[in-house]
């Protein structure tokens, strides 16, 4: 989900701003203090529920007994701070030593009184395990921009496009890259089972993962079960890719499966989603032999669409980046480079060819990055569309799952099977995502950024799309910070305990999460708070200044992918071309560094950005492209 970038890295000044909350708050930090000796064991008893204690929610408003008056708390004698200087010169960390003395003194009270006792009751009645897959935060960040908040949006599937006279290749390798629809309409003829391509993508994972390192698990009892089960299904003449309206009902109510060309087509999840009865690492030693037995929303899915899957892979270690426990994952087109992006397993599987299709995550560049460094199409879809049950956490507002595959067309496919309310993923919504098949291109604007590949542009034009120069505007400077303000604290949040255990000094890289979450110790609730002001700021300054219906630009911009995750803006990245490498081995080499652009659209307008792709890649074969992994 986390991309590292250096400019990220540094601590930048606290967002000022003002407009509204979008995500949650559930931290505050408070500096320990050696000369200031606290008890052994806190005192809770006056915790519990009785009518002589008062409690002030976050939204200021008092609880009271049952008698309907204001509790009043008992009246304690604190001790008084013997070095009150110390404690207000560190407050200077919190930008707040403006207090005189007396008021210090005051604040230390109320801390031991109240502040650390509610720290320690909330600690435990909701951060006891790792990863924030339980009590998400009831402050719900909704990224839609109100097209659809007057009407409900109706559920329409989409319409595939139909190909005919697809035959089976006499080489594996051929089989190997052939797009969903392409090997769906293989399995739908039965020139090939959903057994032989599930055994055909298991020799290449095998013979491939010690040089990418892009697997953690292979899922090969499981995966021989959902095959059989689809080649069964075909057997009794129900293809899922093509039923009708009655069918799906009855496929639905006897199989718990959707209408969908995935019908026995093998795939890939990122190693934060759950499956029952396999490990799920999250990428780190510290989880590796975690088993979670819960099934996550989007495995689900795809279960119910049909599909096989054949390998949970690489995330970057509590999804940062790519190094995980067992390694670091390799870029396909150049086994001399990283993948980078903590999605690394799935954008290297996809474009190695070991799966068809792969779900990874992005909080902070973690879909964008790693496939365009590996040379294929994925979609960052809009904040909401897939639920996340089951799924690690990052943060609650930034946290969106997406397809890795060979061609916009693919992710379409893939996007239509998974999208849907999660009942337990409070973001979750109906994105008003229309038919991206049906669109007719011919009636758009799109704008282009400067650093656009123009090749796009061109196409797009000779395809009949009104292409014009644009330019995003915004004033809010801080966006970079706000990111990290935003997925700092609640990632920390979630992995409370992890930090207190000491668990971050075997962290795989010591630069990353251990440095970034003992920063975010030291970041206020308020200066959290008024970073969200700010990200509000700059969501309604991005929807006044999106006067396009789509434009493109470089996908891998730090300061934009930072403001795409922020305001939730869908974006497909495309391959537009190779370059030679630099400092090429003697006698040559076929590796290549990866050529991408992005296709940016409003949010719930993921179909627009689709549409687009698929015209650029019906007129050439970038994402057609094989990488060299045998090359030395």
């Amino acid at each position: 989900m986390r991309f590292q970038n250096s400019s990220a890295m540094r601590l930048l000044q606290p967002p000022q701003g003002a407009l509204l909350l979008l995500t949650p708050f559930l931290w505050a930090a408070t500096p320990a203090f050696s000369s200031t000796p606290m008890p052994p064991a806190i005192d809770r008893s006056h915790l519990k529920a009785s009518s002589s204690y008062p409690l002030t929610s976050c939204f200021g408003l008092s609880f009271q007994d049952n008698c309907g008056a204001p509790a009043v708390p008992e009246s304690k004698s604190v001790e008084p701070i013997e070095d009150v200087k110390e404690l207000k010169d560190s407050l200077k960390y919190f930008d707040a030593d403006f207090f005189n003395d007396s008021k210090v003194q005051e604040m230390a009270t109320g801390v031991k009184e109240f502040n650390l006792p509610m720290f320690m009751v909330n600690r435990e009645l909701i951060a006891s395990r790792d990863g924030g897959l339980n009590d998400p935060s009831v402050l719900v960040f909704k990224s839609s921009w109100g097209r659809n908040d007057e009407a409900p949006h109706k559920y329409i599937q989409f319409r595939y496009p139909s190909i005919h006279g697809i035959q089976r290749p006499n080489k594996e390798e051929d089989i190997a890259f052939m797009t969903i629809l392409e090997l769906g309409e293989l399995i739908r003829t039965k020139q090939i089972t959903s057994k032989e391509l599930t055994d055909l993508f298991f020799r290449r994972l095998k013979r491939y993962n010690p040089v990418l390192e892009a697997v953690i698990t292979l899922t090969e009892e499981l995966a021989y079960r959902q095959a059989e089960e689809a080649d069964k299904l075909l057997a009794q003449g129900v293809y899922l890719g093509k039923a009708y309206l009655y069918r799906r009902i009855l496929l639905w109510l006897k199989f718990g499966m959707n209408n969908s060309p995935l019908h026995g087509i093998p795939y890939g999840l990122k190693d934060i989603i759950a499956v029952p009865h396999y490990k799920t690492t999250w990428g780190s030693k510290t989880f590796k032999d975690q088993v979670l037995n819960i099934e996550s929303w989007v495995y689900k899915r795809l279960k119910a669409a049909g599909g096989v899957l054949v390998a949970k892979l690489v995330s970057g270690s509590l999804a940062y980046d790519d190094i995980w426990f067992g390694g670091r994952t390799r870029n396909p087109w150049n086994i001399e480079e990283f993948s980078t992006g903590s999605s690394a397993g799935p954008a290297a599987s996809t474009s190695a060819g070991l799966v068809p299709f792969a779900i990874g995550s992005e909080t902070a560049g973690s879909i964008t990055y790693p496939s365009a460094r590996c040379g294929i199409t994925a979609l960052r879809p809009t904040f909401g569309t897939v639920g996340r049950s089951g799924v690690m956490s990052i943060s609650e507002s930034l946290d969106k799952l997406g397809p890795f595959c060979r061609s916009a067309a693919d992710c379409a496919l893939v996007i239509d099977a998974i999208r849907g309310i999660d009942p337990g993923d409070l973001s979750s919504r109906h994105v008003g995502i229309d038919d991206p098949f049906e669109v007719d291109i011919r009636k758009l604007t799109v704008g282009f950024l400067k650093d656009a590949e123009m090749e796009v542009v061109h196409i797009l034009q000779s395809k009949g799309v009104n292409c014009v120069p644009f330019e995003l505007k915004y004033t809010v400077e801080s966006v970079q910070a706000i990111l990290n303000f935003t997925m700092d604290v609640d990632m920390l949040s979630h992995f409370d305990k992890w930090q207190r255990l000491g668990h971050d000094d075997d962290y795989e890289a010591q630069d990353q999460w251990p440095v970034e979450l003992r920063r975010a110790r030291l970041i206020p609730a308020v200066d959290y708070i008024q970073a969200q002001r700010a990200r509000g700021k700059l969501i309604r300054e991005v929807r006044e200044s999106f006067t396009v219906d789509a434009f493109i630009g470089n996908a891998t911009d730090w300061e934009r992918v930072c403001l795409g995750n922020l305001v939730g803006i869908p974006v497909v990245v495309v391959p537009t071309g190779f370059e030679n490498i630099k400092n090429p081995p003697p006698g040559g080499t076929r590796r290549r560094t990866t050529i991408t652009t992005g296709i940016y659209a409003p949010p719930d307008r993921d179909h627009i950005a689709l549409a687009l792709a698929m015209a650029y890649q019906s007129a050439t074969n970038h994402h057609r492209q094989r990488p060299p992994i045998d090359d030395p």
